[in-house]
């Protein structure tokens, strides 16, 4: 482990960041640019058209150096991309993926559970392999470790690091000068008030639009266009075929854990990147507002809602049994009494921290299993892997997206 001692040594191995001049976590306002959106966000912002090109580009600086923006970080210069690579939450994992750098994350939240929810989908991708199993767990980083780890940049956000509490604002400056950049934002999550430290610079983003930044920061911009066009592809499909409004399901999302304690309801509208998957496709929510993302409910207040469509978080997880839980519900006085478990609606998810990959499925599987007549069937899942889905009825191309993990990007 480096020494406080370090603080102006010459770079490592990675040269990695020159700040340009630009105020970092001072009383200046950093990284806040028109080109963003704000806590105002439409609702239905990530089913809104973003054409690739139209984030601002990285600024090629003097020396082969470039400066990307991200708030709350602001402005930072890289010497060259970053190999290897921090998170603590897996919207930012994915994203390493995406871009190529799956074997260069070192770190992030419950890799032994994500690594085996993740590889549930990456199964369906020909010749693309993930192994995040063993990585340290980050949810509560100490600045020791992140000395120990050494990486290039580190992909999280500096003002929920600051949120839990073990963190000053001197430690967030620390690592950011002596070991590498913070560069992520994850209040965009569900538009989370910052911390007052940050209150002045902190700006939100669509998944979409975070991730072309971090494409930025890994000079992989060509990636993110594929990538980013196989989505448009798939938006494309869902506004040419999706019902009127009023012919739409209810729908509850929740937790797939016991079903006999504690469950978790999340709604499936309000602003932020959790309900990437689920805002384009206009459901209606079966608590309509009378319900907190991330609250408990019991079986009253579910047969309450008595939504059309049961989604599980989770449910793809290997250890989580979908057939228990229908089971559970199935036998249950008040449960079984609940439409979705009536006509057998009942259907896992991934997770709600989704990167761009996450996103591609779950906004297929979730299109299959809210509009099958439009869509086609989603089928009902037991076990395993992510169903495969026979070719005519897939609404992305997993090749396609293999291919541009893989480095393959073709022409554009």
């Amino acid at each position: 482990m480096r020494r406080n001692t370090e603080a102006h040594r010459s770079p490592t191995r990675r040269e990695y960041v020159k700040y340009g001049g630009t105020v970092l976590f001072g009383g200046l306002l950093a990284g806040c640019t028109g080109d963003s959106t704000s806590d105002a966000e439409p609702a239905n912002a990530e089913n809104q058209t973003q054409t690739a090109g139209t984030e601002p580009a990285a600024t090629t600086a003097e020396g082969g150096s470039y400066t990307v923006s991200m708030s709350p970080v602001g402005e930072v210069t890289f010497e060259s991309p970053p190999e290897t690579v921090f998170t603590r939450l897996t919207h930012h994992a994915d994203m390493a993926f995406a871009l190529g750098r799956g074997d260069g994350v070192t770190a992030m939240h419950a890799p032994d559970y994500y690594d085996a929810l993740w590889n549930q989908f990456v199964e369906r991708l020909p010749g693309v392999s993930l192994d995040w199993s063993g990585l340290y767990s980050s949810w509560e980083p100490t600045k020791e470790k992140l000395y120990e780890l050494d990486n290039d940049v580190h992909l999280a956000d500096p003002a929920s690091v600051f949120q839990l509490g073990s963190w000053s604002m001197a430690d967030i400056e620390e690592i950011r000068d002596t070991i590498s950049p913070w560069f992520g934002n994850s209040l965009s999550d569900r538009h989370q008030d910052p911390p007052t430290e940050w209150a002045d610079r902190y700006q939100y983003y669509g998944l979409w639009e975070q991730f072309e930044k971090v494409a930025q920061a890994f000079k992989e911009e060509a990636r993110f266009r594929a990538l980013d066009s196989v989505r448009q592809e798939m938006l494309n499909t869902f506004a040419d075929g999706l019902p009127a409004a009023s012919e739409r399901p209810t729908v509850v999302m929740v937790g797939a854990s016991d079903l006999e304690q504690d469950i978790y309801a999340y709604t499936l509208d309000n602003p932020g990147f959790l309900t990437a998957h689920t805002r384009p496709l206009g459901p209606h929510d079966a608590f309509d507002g009378t319900v907190e993302s991330g609250s408990t409910v019991d079986f009253e207040t579910l047969l309450e809602a008595d939504p059309d469509v049961m989604l599980f978080l989770g449910g793809m997880q290997p250890g989580t049994s979908m057939p228990d839980l229908r089971s559970t519900l199935e036998s249950h006085p008040v449960g079984s009494e609940i439409t979705a478990v009536k006509n057998g609606r009942l259907h896992p998810q991934g997770a709600r921290y989704q990167g761009p990959i996450l996103n591609l499925f779950q906004l297929e599987m979730t299109a299959k299993q809210l509009y099958p007549e439009q869509f086609g069937t989603w089928p009902t899942y037991e076990d395993g892997p992510y169903p495969e889905i026979p070719e005519d009825e897939q609404l992305f191309d997993r090749q396609r997206v293999a291919d541009v993990i893989n480095g393959n990007v073709g022409d554009e």
